[in-house]
């Protein structure tokens, strides 16, 4: 899963410019923000300057996620138990597991995050994913933990980035983004990330932040902003049809798929 050639060409001229991208963003009103203690949870990351987070019923999704316990540790490790080469893109690290095999890597982990969901609602009917050939893959009703993660490995060794983009539904709208949902490019070399949490400002502005893996499989893990630091770990929604840029890959608008 290496980086795309769009994101090898633009994304280093675009990391020498932000401090610049920064500055121009500032005078326009959106102040930085310093975090205070480590947060323990994704709910506890803190937001810009006049954001508030965006409401969502109890047992939804997004609620769900915003609730994900985060490491007091940040550094990312890989199922090996060896470091990441690559420490710089994330900014906070998910308490969630790995596993001892190179299986979860990114497509793996977002099947990871509905996969559980649905399995803490007892809604074991509606966890399954297909393969490339369209074969469903269904969870095994309510088995226990060690059964689940079982079943979830099952579903790393035949499903991934080219069969969850064509499982998952086309958002043609970036306005109407919301967690849960998936930017993602299928294929080898492919990837993808996930909606985590999103807040907005009185004026109707919204931000996001991003979760990933990676290769080989590692910890799920929050990504900084790589072009706007001053707002860096929240991504702003643009609809002028502009990149996605992350630390490790670059998305399209028509990239953002939801369940």
């Amino acid at each position: 899963m290496e980086r795309n050639l769009l994101t090898t060409i633009i994304l280093p001229f675009l990391l020498i410019n932000c401090m610049g991208k920064t500055a121009n963003i500032n005078e326009a009103g959106l102040q930085p923000y310093t975090i205070t203690a480590t947060p323990s949870s994704v709910a506890e990351i803190p937001v810009p300057t006049g954001f508030n987070r965006i409401n969502y019923p109890e047992r939804s999704f997004a609620t769900w996620l915003r609730k994900q316990p985060l490491k007091k540790d940040p550094r990312v490790y890989l199922y090996n138990g060896q470091l990441k080469r690559n420490q710089q893109a994330q900014y906070a690290v998910l308490d969630l597991p790995v596993g001892d095999k190179d299986l979860q890597q990114c497509a793996d982990a977002v099947m990871r995050l509905r996969a559980s969901y649905l399995y803490e609602q007892k809604r074991y009917a509606e966890i399954f994913f297909t393969d490339n050939s369209g074969k469903k893959y269904a969870c095994p009703g309510p088995v226990d933990s060690l059964g689940f993660e079982r079943y979830l490995e099952r579903v790393y060794s035949y499903c991934g980035t080219a069969s969850l983009e064509k499982q998952l539904h086309s958002v043609t709208d970036l306005a109407s983004i919301q967690p849960g949902d998936v930017f993602i490019k299928g294929g080898s070399p492919g990837h993808c990330v996930m909606v985590m949490d999103m807040a907005v400002n009185s004026n109707g502005r919204k931000i996001y932040l991003l979760a990933q893996s990676y290769m080989p499989a590692q910890n799920i893990q929050l990504l900084k902003n790589p072009v706007n630091g001053a707002w860096s770990p929240w991504y702003e929604v643009k609809t002028d049809n502009s990149f996605i840029y992350t630390p490790e890959w670059t998305f399209t608008p028509r990239q953002l798929r939801r369940w």
